[in-house]
């Protein structure tokens, strides 16, 4: 790709990459907080389901490999694992919810 991609476009290609405990997509379980282009730099902010994530190091790698596809070679892409704010279910997309069963918010 020789285009500058935007924001829409890099969130495509981190759709192709699945939290494989969780069977869904990073963007849709609302693991990525941030994304801001200034090419050629590229910083993605994102979290993880639980602090103690086994699958952290290969999503995180996934998400590079996914990026070095769409984005021209001079780009340096930047995946920083933030904590705050917590990840919750309410931060997925509602279809996520409804496709694994999860309420928005547990119920007591």
């Amino acid at each position: 790709m020789t285009a500058a991609p935007d924001t829409e476009l890099i969130r495509k290609a981190l759709r192709k990459v699945v939290d494989p405990e969780v069977g869904a997509n990073i963007v849709d379980l609302g693991l990525i907080y941030r994304i801001e282009i200034d090419a050629p730099q590229l910083l993605i902010e994102m979290t993880m389901t639980s602090p103690a994530c086994p699958m952290g190091e290969m999503i995180i790698d996934d998400a590079y490999s996914e990026l070095d596809r769409i984005l021209p070679e001079d780009w340096q892409p930047e995946i920083r694992l933030v904590w705050e704010p917590p990840w919750t279910p309410a931060m997925m997309s509602e279809k996520c919810r409804l496709s694994l069963g999860w309420d928005a918010e547990p119920t007591p």
